[in-house]
C-alpha cells in the first residue's frame, strides 16, 4: 500500500507539473529529448515531464533601441544617429533554433546596416531622405533576419546629431536663403507696384486736370493741420491743368 499511494501521488504530481498555459500572444516550442517535434498553439497543453521540454516564445512587436552611432559620411561629416527597430517573431522554432539570442542579434546586425548606409550617402541627402534611408536599412535587416524567423516591420531614425561647427554653417546658409527669398519678394512687390503706378500715370495724363487734383490730393495729406501753411512751387503742369478745369466749368 505505501509503495502504492507513492506511485500514485508522483503519478498526480507529474500530471500537474505537465501541464503548461499558453497566453494569446505566446506560442510553445517543443524539444523531445533535445529534438524539436512541435509549436503548440495558445490554450491548455501538456508536456510529458523529463522528456519534453517546452520553450516559450513572445510573438507580439518588440521595440529595440540603436544606441547613438558615430558615422562619417560619404562627404566626411562625421554624425551622430540612433534609431529604433521594431520586430516580432514570425517563426517561433527558427527563432529559437537557428539563433542563440535573436534579440540582441537583431539589435547587433542592425547596428551594422546603420552604419554601412549611412557611410555611403552625403549629409544633404541624410538630412533630407530620411525616411527613404530607414527604409532601405529595414530592408537589408529584414532580408538576413528572415532565416532567423524574424520579421522587422519598421526601422525609424530618431535623431542626427551634427557638429557643433556644421550647426553653425547651416544655421548661416538658412539665414542667408532667408534673406534671399525677402529680396525676391520685394523685388517682385515693387515690380507690380511700378506696373500700377505706370497705368495709374496714364489714366492721369489722358484727363484734362487730374494730374493737378492729384497734386492738391497729395498736399492736403502731407499737411493735414489747418493752422500751418505750406508754400509749394507749382510746376507750369499744374498750372495748366488749374486752367483746364477752370475752362470745363465755364463750359
Amino acid at each position: 500500500m505505501p509503495i502504492l499511494l507513492t506511485i500514485i501521488i508522483i503519478g498526480v504530481f507529474l500530471i500537474f507539473v505537465g501541464i503548461k498555459i499558453i497566453n494569446q500572444y505566446e506560442r510553445g516550442v517543443i524539444l523531445t529529448l533535445g529534438k524539436y517535434t512541435a509549436t503548440l498553439e495558445p490554450g491548455i497543453r501538456y508536456v510529458i515531464p523529463i522528456i519534453q521540454r517546452m520553450i516559450r516564445v513572445d510573438i507580439r512587436i518588440t521595440t529595440i533601441d540603436i544606441p547613438q552611432q558615430e558615422v562619417i559620411t560619404k562627404d566626411n561629416v562625421p554624425v551622430g544617429i540612433n534609431a529604433v527597430v521594431y520586430f516580432h517573431v514570425e517563426n517561433p522554432a527558427n527563432a529559437v533554433l537557428t539563433i542563440q539570442d535573436y534579440t540582441y542579434a537583431v539589435s547587433q546586425y542592425a547596428q551594422t546596416a546603420l552604419r554601412d548606409v549611412i557611410g555611403n550617402i552625403d549629409l544633404d541627402f541624410l538630412l533630407t531622405e530620411r525616411q527613404q534611408i530607414a527604409d532601405q536599412i529595414k530592408k537589408i535587416v529584414d532580408e538576413e533576419t528572415d532565416n532567423w524567423g524574424i520579421n522587422v516591420t519598421a526601422i525609424k531614425i530618431q535623431d542626427i546629431e551634427l557638429p557643433a561647427d556644421m550647426k553653425r554653417v547651416m544655421a548661416k546658409q538658412a539665414e542667408a536663403e532667408r534673406e534671399k527669398r525677402s529680396l525676391i519678394i520685394k523685388a517682385e512687390g515693387e515690380l507690380k507696384a511700378s506696373v500700377n503706378i505706370k497705368e495709374a500715370a496714364k489714366i492721369l495724363a489722358s484727363q484734362p486736370g487730374s494730374m493737378a487734383l492729384r497734386n492738391l490730393a497729395t498736399i492736403e495729406k502731407i499737411n493735414p493741420d489747418p493752422s500751418k501753411t505750406v508754400i509749394f512751387a507749382l510746376p507750369i503742369e499744374v498750372m495748366d491743368g488749374i486752367k483746364a478745369i477752370s475752362n470745363l466749368n465755364k463750359k
